[in-house]
């Protein structure tokens, strides 16, 4: 069978280098793709808006199944469109992916399925916004209601700092236009954050292992959030118990809104979570694959990825129970390098050395995020440029490995966290 992955980061590095190891595969594609899908698969030319496009090449090379990794082409119903041309994809509708490209659709439907949550409100202009956040007694987060590659989300320790948040994403349109038309005011958190993917197909959920991502660009989880620095599988605070109370309070009631609704969904269903004191809170849903968290879970994941797939675009996701999928047992870490500057304004074309060292690291693999190889040089291409994973027998063996691999990685302003992995050990 060939395959085709629509998306160029880490996480479609990732499933580009899984889906390969599939003895049924034949071929795996991937548009456009990064310097590392060159080396794991086939590059094609044809970035993941152009849907005619990829509807035509998937046509023309007769491609089995198709997985999108990226948010954007599901919001422009890149499913839609490959389904109604008769052609196998993995993925949700463009109805069913505003859970994810709409905060204001997802908080909603979360209050009508009593999903928990934080208490929020919606605005679509900036003045009421104002006004609201100086009643606050509390810290609030404010986010963009669109699509902001994981940046529109700002975490506000007071009123003046929800304000500007206010002006930058509905005055400025930082994170474009239709992003800021509404945004959601919440009461922020407190507690720790857990990621949750889930294969979902019909009334059938199958939770993956849980993974903790690092958003903040700085040690310590500080500095602006990013789309995320590093991650962890699995994760110590995700418990046999608090993992049955996500599904029984969470995925469960959010699936079933969405088949009443009928929005059914399809695909991976990723819910982050805040483990607060008063339980799990969903601090939003995204409709893909996570990234960084994809790296590691499939590191470790030893079941064959394209079997699973395909029982989700086939509707046989009941034939793979939790139980049925295997898993390594060592754990996994990545560790993201990042360009300086990131998640602001960073340059790109810095060329990337190591690699070739960086791979001698025993059980670890570098995948490509933001890279392209230009001159026959592997050069930077993106704000998240390499996602450096690695497998231990221990989650400190695993961190020892990446980080080892990552000094021999060196780029002009390579920018990445030293402490990833660190909450495991402090909840231990």
């Amino acid at each position: 069978m060939k395959v085709l992955v629509i998306g160029k980061g880490g996480r479609e590095h990732a499933l580009v280098w899984k889906l390969a190891q599939s003895p049924r595969v034949k071929k795996v594609f991937c548009a456009p793709g990064n310097a590392g899908t060159a080396e794991d698969g086939i590059n094609v030319p044809i970035e993941p808006h152009k849907i005619d496009d990829l509807v035509r090449f998937a046509k023309k090379e007769a491609i089995g199944l198709t997985v999108v990794g990226p948010e954007d082409p599901l919001a422009l119903g890149v499913v839609d469109a490959f389904q109604k041309e008769g052609l196998r994809i993995f993925g949700p509708s463009r109805e069913a992916s505003q859970l994810e490209s709409s905060k204001v659709f997802s908080k909603q439907l979360m209050r009508n399925a009593d999903v928990p949550t934080a208490e929020f409100r919606v605005f679509d202009h900036p003045e009421p916004a104002r006004n609201y956040v100086q009643t606050r007694e509390y810290p609030v987060v404010v986010k963009a209601d669109g699509l902001a590659a994981g940046k529109g989300v700002i975490v506000c320790s007071n009123k003046e700092d929800a304000i500007a948040a206010i002006n930058r994403i509905m005055v400025r349109e930082e994170f474009g236009q239709a992003a800021g038309r509404y945004i959601v005011i919440e009461k922020r958190l407190e507690g720790a954050e857990l990621s949750i993917l889930a294969l979902v197909a019909g009334r059938s959920i199958v939770p993956l292992q849980p993974t903790q991502d690092h958003k903040a660009a700085l040690d310590n989880d500080e500095g602006p959030n990013t789309g995320g620095m590093g991650a962890y599988c699995p994760a110590p605070l995700g418990t046999p118990e608090l993992l049955a109370t996500i599904d029984e309070s969470v995925l469960v009631p959010t699936v079933h809104a969405m088949k009443r609704s009928r929005k059914p969904f399809r695909g991976v269903l990723y819910a982050g979570v805040m483990v607060t004191n008063q339980g799990p809170r969903v601090l939003e849903f995204n409709c893909r694959f996570g990234d960084p968290e994809t790296q590691p879970l499939l590191m470790r994941l030893k079941t064959d990825l394209l079997h699973l797939l395909e029982a989700v675009v086939d509707d046989r996701l009941d034939e793979f129970p939790p139980e049925r999928l295997e898993w390594d047992t060592r754990p996994a870490i990545c560790v993201v390098m990042a360009s300086e500057g990131y998640p602001g304004k960073y340059t790109k074309g810095r060329v990337i050395g190591g690699l070739d060292d960086a791979k001698q690291v025993p059980n670890v693999k570098v995948f490509h995020a933001g890279t392209k190889v230009e001159n026959h040089m592997v050069v930077t291409d993106g704000g998240r440029v390499l996602g450096v994973t690695a497998l231990g027998d221990t989650l400190s063996a695993a961190k020892r490995a990446a980080y080892q691999a990552v000094e021999k990685i060196h780029f002009q302003g390579a920018h990445y966290r030293r402490d990833i992995g660190d909450k495991a050990w402090r909840r231990s």
